[in-house]
């Protein structure tokens, strides 16, 4: 299979719950929650943690990734709401997003059902690494702007819509992958990796950084290989990779609370100083490579060596970004024009302009869209701000 967008490296089947903020109140009132039991952090062991946890991101209008003791947790917090059955992982969204503009690529999975094959659209083949089938779903809550949750003794509530996804998939955890993956990447001009984050083994770890490596060697010079970082279920393997994963990698991409997770603080992604130190520590100390991408829900940026040869990519990632937030997964050719021609965010031009006057030609930012709707898909917008990105870089 030669193709020349190679996206990995592993996919998933994702439960979408159908948010109900009357059924979470209820949880709150039969696990006795309040207000000061709430934490983001807290090993999820139970349903009363996950509640916890769910709440606490809530609380801080954050969205994020967690693990879970037990996929049956996650799958029981998930029959009490209802859900959808979708697909996710980075490269799998990415590369069904750019196949619906007539994108064609190849995803490296390393689990596979029959949700798998049903769901995955024409124009994206696969190789997969898995020696039998298997389900260890991804279930994402997604909140929207303004809600409120009721606990015991008061209530939670945000003011943006984001989303957390609760994980513990084996397959994803090993991240076997395939013998023939080298063989994938001979003619390949753009190679996505992503997908470390759920890895908890520090040695398997390092096995697959260094098959990874050696495959890549196979790549044509003139290849660009974007790494799309995530939320790490145990920060030191984040260390691990941002370590050992170099030589090859040309665009370290993350979005804001990736970016604040590694430096430890909160940015106001609309002060242009607070921006430039965090870009500029990020880039001294942690990127794995010359140009780091950095892409929110006011502005896209590239940061570092050439950034401006990305301009055109971050317009299209925001404008594919951007009409699935507006239309979800059924979006259209019209509706991606539609979104192509709205106005940007004032507030995310004016951080543009700022930012490029402070920093010159070592920027590159983009505002994105002004897009009103009262049903907002939150749901992958960063793996389909990656796969906007990539397909603009075969332009």
């Amino acid at each position: 299979m030669n193709h020349q967008l190679v996206l990995g490296l592993g996919g998933c089947v994702d439960f979408e719950i159908r948010w109900d903020a009357d059924v979470l109140a209820d949880l709150a009132r039969e696990h006795h929650i309040g207000l000061a039991d709430l934490d983001a952090a807290v090993p999820i062991q139970d349903e009363r943690s996950l509640i916890c946890s769910v709440l606490g991101f809530l609380r801080d209008d954050q969205g994020g990734e967690r693990f879970v003791a037990f996929s049956a947790i996650a799958i029981a917090f998930a029959e009490r709401f209802g859900y959808r059955v979708g697909l996710g992982g980075t490269c799998v969204r990415a590369a069904m997003a750019i196949a619906k503009v007539g994108v064609p690529s190849l995803v490296h999975l390393v689990s596979i059902d029959d949700n798998v094959r049903r769901l995955l659209p024409g124009g994206v083949d696969y190789l997969c690494s898995a020696e039998r089938d298997s389900l260890d779903p991804h279930v994402i809550v997604q909140y929207p702007a303004g809600a409120r949750v009721a606990l015991i003794d008061g209530e939670v509530h945000c003011t943006h819509p984001n989303r957390i996804i609760l994980v513990n998939d084996p397959p994803n955890r090993d991240l076997v992958l395939s013998e023939d993956l080298p063989a994938a990447l001979v003619d390949a001009r753009v190679f996505l990796p992503a997908g470390f984050n759920v890895m908890t083994d520090a040695g398997l770890l390092r096995q697959r950084l260094a098959f990874l490596q050696a495959a890549m060697r196979k790549l044509p010079d003139e290849a660009v290989v974007f790494y799309e970082d995530s939320g790490f279920h145990d920060e030191s393997l984040r260390d691990i990779v941002s370590r050992e994963f170099s030589g090859r990698i040309d665009v370290h991409s993350l979005n804001e609370d990736e970016l604040q997770s590694y430096l430890g603080r909160r940015i106001d992604l609309l002060d242009p100083a607070q921006v430039k130190q965090a870009l500029a520590d990020f880039f001294h100390e942690f990127s794995i490579a010359p140009t780091v991408v950095v892409h929110t829900k006011y502005w896209a940026l590239a940061f570092g060596r050439e950034p401006l040869r990305y301009c055109a990519a971050l317009a299209a990632a925001i404008n594919l970004a951007g009409v699935r937030y507006r239309n979800g997964d059924d979006f259209t050719l019209d509706d991606l024009a539609a979104v192509q021609s709205l106005p940007v965010r004032p507030d995310g031009q004016r951080f543009a302009d700022q930012v490029s006057e402070q920093l010159g030609k070592t920027v590159c930012c983009v505002p994105t869209k002004l897009i009103q709707t009262d049903t907002p898909t939150t749901i992958g917008l960063g793996d389909t701000f990656v796969g906007g990105f990539l397909a603009a870089l075969l332009d």
